[in-house]
């Protein structure tokens, strides 16, 4: 393994739900801010994996990006690892490709047991473990959010189809950490209305105690409002809570609710310890992600060449002589050769097509 540079692991993020409604703007704005450009985001369909619809999930989500925070021009590519052992499988190495090149990695809703079954030791999973352990965010929504405790809810098998109540295994994100925790996201879900109580991600208050019961008691419970975001920062050990919600936290049976704009220690999660980056990560998936981390560096490094430094002169003349149909033409053939020109406030810019 590399141990001659350090690298510090990149923020989390963990929405309750509404990760493409208006709510979000504040938390993504928040957060692509600290990220640095150009914005590349992975979104991966694994979660939805079993709708016939996973890719237009995703595309929504990629939409909503593309539109509200087109100041950060962020360049989105989904992700179809939608199930093992098919074209379209999370260890098809084509598929997995682009979450190499992105800083920004996001699962959304869908099944956290189907999201669970197809990530699990897969390339697509250990992969974005490797790049968060290198300064890529992770964005995590709704199922993906209970996916990646150390246990998680089977709310479709509870909820729809009547299995006792129980827990199952889940991603274990935070076990390198020293944490260990179980997420409910859509913690405050009043979609039964006053029939019934759908709190609890459609548990409802009964149900979770009893689910809760069953649980070791050394694993401490996150629950996440709906349009409410849970950032963690494991480089600075600290939590923040941004959004229309609050994020309970369940510890021994005790609770501690935080609300828009608190910020709490991290080891209010758990006994928090920091680690070497790799451990955990396959050798030769660490070294697939560290070589493309080099290799975008070479990339951003290399001058545009004398041509299209040329092209972009030949633009800027006939912009200013107004001539914009030449402009525009220019702008043409610049991309043509692998580089886009975009107008800054300081001049035009040139970046790589390909980064």
């Amino acid at each position: 393994m590399d141990n001659t540079e350090t690298f510090d692991p990149g923020l989390i993020v963990m929405f309750g739900s509404g990760e493409a409604a208006p709510s979000s703007h504040r938390v993504y704005d928040w957060l692509l801010k600290r990220i640095p450009k150009p914005v590349k985001v992975a979104i991966l369909e694994t979660p939805a994996g079993f709708q016939l619809n996973s890719a237009i999930v995703a595309e929504k989500i990629g939409e909503f990006l593309t539109y509200h925070l087109q100041n950060y021009r962020p360049k989105i590519s989904v992700i179809p690892a939608r199930k093992r052992n098919t074209p379209f499988s999370p260890d098809n190495e084509e598929i997995v490709g682009p979450i190499l090149r992105s800083n920004v990695i996001l699962m959304g809703p869908g099944s956290p047991t189907y999201a669970y079954r197809n990530l699990k030791d897969t390339l697509a999973w250990n992969t974005m473990l490797a790049k968060h352990r290198q300064g890529a965010a992770l964005v995590m929504a709704s199922a993906a959010v209970i996916a990646a405790g150390k246990y998680l809810l089977p709310i479709y098998e509870i909820y729809k189809a009547g299995e006792d109540l129980h827990w199952r295994e889940g991603l274990d994100l935070f076990k390198p950490y020293g944490l260990s925790l179980v997420f409910i996201s859509h913690l405050n879900n009043r979609e039964g209305g006053d029939e019934f109580d759908t709190r609890y991600c459609y548990m409802g208050q009964e149900r979770f105690d009893k689910l809760y019961a069953i649980l070791p008691s050394e694993v401490n419970v996150a629950g996440i409002d709906e349009h409410t975001a849970l950032i963690i920062d494991l480089t600075n050990e600290h939590c923040t809570v941004m959004g229309n919600g609050t994020v309970t936290f369940i510890r021994q049976g005790q609770e501690t609710r935080y609300k828009d704009g608190e910020t709490f220690d991290i080891v209010e999660l758990g006994p928090y310890k920091k680690i070497e980056p790799w451990i955990g990560i396959p050798p030769d998936v660490w070294k697939r992600v560290s070589t493309a981390r080099e290799e975008e560096r070479e990339a951003a490094s290399e001058p545009p060449p004398d041509e299209v430094l040329a092209l972009m002169q030949d633009r800027e003349r006939a912009r200013t002589a107004g001539n914009w149909d030449s402009a525009d033409l220019l702008r043409q053939q610049i991309q043509e050769t692998g580089w886009k020109v975009s107008d800054t406030k300081d001049g035009p810019e040139l970046v790589r097509l390909d980064r």
